[in-house]
């Protein structure tokens, strides 16, 4: 058995969730924020047979996907008397981190 572990931007969150039960996996989703861009993630948990991976990888491709998007980023500390000028700066959202991971024990209770 597998536990995975993936996380998503949260706008991706809904349609991943939809589509995991669409296709008969249950699924946890547990709200975080990431540490980069200080904006929301999900973090979606699933647990499956071994050879279920593959399928659950490829929802998970197919409604999380990558995109570019310009975000201001956060003005850095300045000594008096500078001035900081933020400029808005691509960035690429979206996508998954994925981690699967061996699950020695599973109870429904």
């Amino acid at each position: 058995m597998k536990l995975i572990l993936a996380i998503v931007q949260g706008d991706d969150a809904n349609n991943l969730l939809d589509e995991l039960m669409r296709t008969g996996y249950r699924a946890t989703l547990i709200s975080t924020t990431g540490g980069f861009l200080r904006e929301g993630n999900a973090t979606v948990l699933v647990g499956v047979e071994d050879a279920q991976v593959p399928r659950v990888l490829q929802v998970i491709q197919a409604t999380c996907s990558a995109r570019k998007q310009y975000v201001t980023p956060l003005p850095p500390i300045l000594e008096p008397g500078e001035f900081y000028v933020p400029q808005p700066v691509e960035v690429q959202v979206g996508g998954a981190t994925v981690f699967v991971l061996g699950v020695e024990d599973f109870r429904r209770l």
